[in-house]
């Protein structure tokens, strides 16, 4: 019984399917908008008594294997 009600329901969404009208087409309005660019300049002034340091790491994914990289004590080797 339960096979025939699933055949029964695959063939009314199948023939429900197919009496959907996909002919129609949506014609979208375009909007055409100018740019504008605008060129700034960006002043920068370096103080001879600040000092600070900037690190540079090779791997680009470094942040997110140190903080994927965390122990539980599940971890732990356990001795018997």
């Amino acid at each position: 019984m339960k096979t025939i009600l699933t055949i029964l329901f695959v063939l009314f969404i199948g023939l429900f399917a197919q009496a959907q009208d996909a002919k129609v087409e949506v014609k979208v309005a375009a909007q055409t908008e100018s740019v504008v660019l605008v060129a700034s300049t960006i002043e920068a002034t370096l103080n001879s008594t600040e000092t600070k340091v900037a690190r540079l790491y090779m791997d680009r994914n470094y942040n997110v294997k140190k903080a994927l990289s965390f122990y539980t004590k599940a971890n732990k080797t356990k001795l018997a």
